[in-house]
This record gives C-alpha cells, sequence and structure tokens, in this order.
C-alpha cells in the first residue's frame, strides 16, 4: 500500500507565534538572508542542535540564489586566475551534490569550440600573475592544460569521464551548425541543476526536522538595531518583533553592506557585486542542435558565455556588468542584444532574433569588493568577515562575502563552525554525505523504473504522471502521489502538467505566500516559459482560494504580479494582468491598515 504520510507542517501562522514567544529571552543565532549561502549555514547549525532562527524579506532563494546559470560547476576559468583550491574544492562539491541531491543535480556534457591549436600561453602566465592583459581568445593547449588539472581534482573525488580533444573532422561531424572560425573542440563533463530554489527550500525542511526549534520565516525584514536589540517586520501583515541575539550571520549577499549599516554594524565596504543576465529562447533548431549538451564559449572579445537545453528551450548566459544597486536589476536590452550577437557568432547559420526570447532573468553576483583590472579576474572564492560588538551592539556580527551555488555546502560548513565557537559549541555532525529533501532514498537509474511502476500500481496514477512527479520532487513525491490517489489529480484547466491539488500541496507545504513564489520557484512555470495570462489568472484564483484572500486583495496581487513579471522578465504576454489591475487599484484603493 501506498501510504499518506503528511510531513510536518508548520503553518505562518504558527512560526509567527514561535517567533513572539522568543521575544522575551536571548536567542543564540539571528541569520539574515534567505539565499543559499543563509540557508545552507541554518541547516549546518540545525544539525548540531543549535535552534538558529533565519529570516528573509522576500522569498527563499529570491535573489541571486535564483539567478545562477543553472550550472553546478567546478569553475574551470577561475585556474587563469590562480584560484586552484576554489576549484578544487568546487569539483569536490559539483560531485557531492551529484550524490546527495540526484534527483535535481545531473552530469552535464560541455563542448568548448576553439579557434587554434596552439598560442595564448604567455598572456595567461600574465593573467595568472595579475596583470592586466587585454581579451585573447584561449587556444587547444592552453584548454587542454586546464581540462587537465580539472580531470585531476575530478579524478580525486568522483566519477566523471575525462576531457578529449576533438579535430576539425570529428568537430563538424558532431556541430555541423558551427561557425567556420572553430578549427577544433574539446569536450569534458560538469553538471547542471534543474531546480535550485527547490532545493533551498528542501534545505530548510532538512534543517527543521533536524532540529524542531530552528526557525525559518520568509517575508521577514530587518528593520533597524537599537540598544543591541533587533527589530524585525513582517512585509505580509506590518507587525513587529523585536529579538536579542548572541550573534547576529548577516548572509544578505550583494545587500551585506547594506545589511550593516541596518545593524549599525561600521564595516569597510565588503561588497563589488556583478550583474549577470539571462535569456531563455524558444528555437527548436538550436535545442535540436545541442542536443542535450551545453556550449561553453568565448564571445569575439574573450568573454565566457554558455548554452545549454533547458526544458523545451534555450538557455543563453551570461553578462558581467558592475552594479551599485543590487535591487530589482534588470536584463536591459543592449544585454539582450549582446547574447544574441554572441550566440550568432558560434551559430551563425541558424537563425534566431529577439521575438525568441521567452523569459529573461538576472541577479547580482555577491562579489568582494575588488580593484581587479576586469569583471572576469575579480576572486570568486568567499570569505569570513567578522564584526566584533560595538557601542550598544553587544552581538557579533558574521558577514558571508562571496560563494557560488556550487560550494554553498562548504561555505555554510565554515560559517556554521566559527558560529559555533563563537557560542562554545562544537560540530557533531558532517553534512558531507547527507543527502537533501527528494534525494533521500532516491533509486539508482536502475532501480527507478521499477520503483515509479510500483507507485504507479499502489496509486493508479499513469505511469507517465509519476515520473513527471518524481522527476520534480524526488522522494518528496512520494505523500504527494498518496494524496491525489485519495483526493484526486485534476489538471490545471490552462496547463496538463500540473494539477490544482498538487499546487494546494506546494502552498500548504513550502511556504507559499505570494503569486511570484508558486510561479517563479515552487514550480518551473516561468523559467520554462510556460506562463500565459488564463494560466496565471488561473492559479492566482487557486492561491487566493487557499490563503483566504479577500476579492479586491487577490485581484490586487494578481496586477501586482503581472506587473513585476513583465518588468522584471520580460513576459509582455501579462501586460493585460498589469493593466487591468491598475484600473482596478484606481477605482478601489486599499483599505487603511
Amino acid at each position: 500500500m501506498l501510504e499518506l504520510t503528511e510531513r510536518r507542517v508548520i503553518h505562518r501562522a504558527a512560526r509567527l507565534d514561535d517567533l513572539r514567544a522568543r521575544q522575551s529571552r536571548p536567542v543564540p543565532v539571528l541569520i539574515v538572508g534567505g539565499g543559499i549561502n543563509g540557508i545552507s549555514t541554518f541547516r549546518e547549525l540545525a544539525l548540531q542542535g543549535i535552534p538558529a532562527i533565519l529570516i528573509e524579506k522576500g522569498d527563499w532563494c529570491q535573489g541571486a540564489s535564483s539567478a545562477l546559470s543553472r550550472m553546478i560547476h567546478g569553475g574551470l576559468r577561475y585556474l587563469e586566475n590562480g584560484e586552484f583550491s576554489l576549484v578544487e574544492e568546487a569539483v569536490t562539491e559539483r560531485d557531492r551534490l551529484l550524490k546527495n541531491a540526484p534527483h535535481c543535480v545531473f552530469p552535464l556534457r560541455t563542448t568548448i569550440p576553439i579557434d587554434r591549436w596552439n598560442g595564448g600561453m604567455l598572456t595567461a602566465a600574465r593573467r595568472f600573475f595579475g596583470q592586466p592583459q587585454a581579451p585573447v581568445r584561449r587556444s587547444a593547449m592552453l584548454i587542454h592544460s586546464g581540462l587537465t588539472l580539472y580531470d585531476l581534482y575530478t579524478r580525486r573525488y568522483g566519477t566523471l569521464p575525462k576531457h578529449a580533444l576533438h579535430d576539425k573532422a570529428a568537430t563538424r561531424e558532431r556541430w555541423p551548425d558551427f561557425a567556420d572560425w572553430v578549427t577544433c573542440s574539446a569536450s569534458y563533463f560538469d553538471a547542471w541543476i534543474s531546480a535550485p530554489e527547490r532545493l533551498g527550500l528542501e534545505l530548510i525542511e532538512d534543517s527543521e526536522r533536524a532540529c524542531p526549534h530552528a526557525l525559518a520565516l520568509n517575508y521577514l525584514r530587518l528593520v533597524h538595531c537599537r540598544d543591541g536589540r533587533v527589530t524585525l517586520e513582517d512585509t505580509l501583515s506590518g507587525e513587529r518583533f523585536t529579538l536579542q541575539p548572541h550573534v547576529v550571520v548577516n548572509a544578505g549577499g550583494a545587500w551585506i553592506d547594506n545589511l550593516n549599516q541596518q545593524l549599525a554594524a561600521p564595516a569597510p565596504r565588503l561588497i563589488g557585486g556583478t550583474k549577470g543576465s539571462h535569456l531563455i529562447l524558444d528555437c527548436p533548431a538550436l535545442h535540436a542542435a545541442l542536443d542535450g549538451e551545453m556550449i561553453y564559449f568565448e564571445n569575439r572579445e574573450g568573454r565566457i558565455c554558455i548554452l545549454f537545453p533547458w526544458y523545451q528551450h534555450v538557455l543563453l548566459g551570461t553578462t558581467d556588468i558592475r552594479v551599485d544597486d543590487p535591487d530589482e536589476v534588470v536584463c536591459e536590452s543592449e544585454e539582450r542584444d549582446y547574447l544574441l550577437d554572441a550566440l550568432r557568432f558560434v551559430f551563425p547559420a541558424i537563425a534566431i532574433d529577439a521575438d525568441a526570447v521567452r523569459y529573461t532573468y538576472c541577479g547580482v553576483r555577491p562579489l568582494p569588493v575588488s580593484e581587479a583590472h576586469s569583471n572576469g579576474a575579480i576572486p570568486r572564492s568567499h570569505s569570513l568577515v567578522l564584526l566584533p560588538p560595538e557601542g550598544d551592539r553587544d552581538f557579533v556580527t558574521l558577514c558571508l562575502v562571496g560563494g557560488k551555488w556550487t560550494t554553498f555546502r562548504r561555505f555554510g560548513e565554515e560559517a556554521a563552525d566559527r558560529v559555533l565557537r563563537l557560542l562554545g559549541e562544537r560540530r557533531r555532525v558532517s553534512s558531507a554525505a547527507l543527502p537533501i529533501g527528494g534525494g533521500q532514498n532516491f533509486p539508482s537509474p536502475a532501480r527507478r523504473r521499477a520503483w515509479e511502476a510500483q507507485l504507479a500500481q499502489a496509486s493508479g496514477l499513469p505511469p507517465a504522471r509519476i515520473t513527471q512527479l518524481v522527476t520534480r520532487y524526488g522522494t518528496r513525491a512520494v505523500p504527494l502521489i498518496a494524496l491525489l490517489s485519495r483526493d484526486g489529480d485534476r489538471p490545471l484547466r490552462h496547463h496538463a502538467g500540473y494539477s490544482e491539488n498538487e499546487l494546494r500541496w506546494l502552498i500548504r507545504h513550502e511556504q507559499v505566500c505570494r503569486l511570484e513564489d508558486l510561479l517563479l520557484r515552487r514550480t518551473a512555470l516561468a523559467i520554462a516559459g510556460e506562463l500565459t495570462a488564463p494560466l496565471v489568472t488561473e492559479i492566482a484564483a487557486l492561491l487566493a482560494s487557499a490563503l483566504a484572500l479577500s476579492a479586491d486583495d487577490a485581484r490586487r496581487h494578481l496586477a501586482e504580479t503581472g506587473e513585476r513579471l513583465v518588468r522584471l522578465h520580460g513576459l509582455s504576454q501579462l501586460a493585460p494582468l498589469a493593466t487591468a489591475g491598475a484600473e482596478t487599484a484606481a477605482a478601489s484603493p486599499p483599505a487603511a491598515g
């Protein structure tokens, strides 16, 4: 029998009650910032039994942690900057994620198109020693040198195949659409992640299971620090809370410097972030040409770009532009044109233009302040900055500077170890080999088909639907499948791939507070290029019912979401939602309070 084993569900009201109760006593750790590094630190502390509090002003993994290139990689190009320890660490963590999160992290064969066999060694050496150099395209022998070291790290910690060089004939046989300048190629393996935002949420759930007194709340922002106490505000209701933490972990990413000011923690500027933008393209010819592989290529000026299949579309990235204000950055038209031009440089025969863009997204990398001569030369390693108590601020502040998605576990481990020392505690549990979320007890490829067949037989759901749910949620799909078997699995009217009860399950179990949470982070509907105005309207009505929103609030919520999706992600087809909402808001302003 397929048993319905409900996961422990803690509703927002109960979480807020818990937070109110903690106002009356000191708390050991407050982590500010619900991106992947803050979440990882929360997890590491929870595993040691520390009842940390994690807050995020928006939704989990809403900022840069949802704007990655969807790669889990060792950072091949970082070898040029001499960041050998970072590459070794990243390769190690990549291979750990392949084992610990097999439901959403997968090997990715990658090809590098190259224009010549030799040259560039002197320029690379000068770049390695920090001398400014004009961009020069990398030769096959230079790339071979880097990949040989990459293989060394991989063979020590994982099982991915070694790299290979391919001459012109072999390259043309596999890639007939490459530009004429491509004379050879190299291939190697990295990895990609299908649902980074979901993995972040699963880490939170695992953390609260490991330590029931650990508490994570989204839509809760830090307001200020006075008299050694920190004031927080529920951004949905406006209610305020005051806590007295012993340690504050500033995991604000690109907002670290702003948070230090709010915490009254004097510190030099720590972050000098750069913006990376990406496009999701609808181009069947390009999707077919890639055939499951990634292209890792240099644009005309030497800037690295990537291109790989993404659902039924193609993901193209990325830019690297310094920014001073991380709030609501968008992919500008100049960036879109730059990326499309880069694509044409590699695949000139495949017709593609701006009309093929189905979705855009961008984020600000929380890189350390640097005087590097180019953005590509800014160190990608992470570091911890400790700010001691000062004035009436009697808590210690630990700032998490930098950090890559691939190395989140290691960065969180280092941050937690520092916090444990500050608390006089010690590490008891390692997360190095700990499965994550739906990766727990996930069957091997050889066993998966038989396991899914058993689920289909026990539940009565079609085998294709079982495969779909397991692909999305890993082993966390089992209780959902049981619920759908019991209560029905009626598909949405405007998207047969999701059902009403599936979305209700996500709303109930996964701290969904806003429509964007569901469209952008609990599901892949937005980034897969599948949103339409009727579908968004349908899901908005379902969410309004689940959250008991008034009719006016539901309309306003839908309009705000439509406006943001148009402005931040280029979804012009949703403009009518924003326009209709603006008219509604003008006719019926929100009630006071």
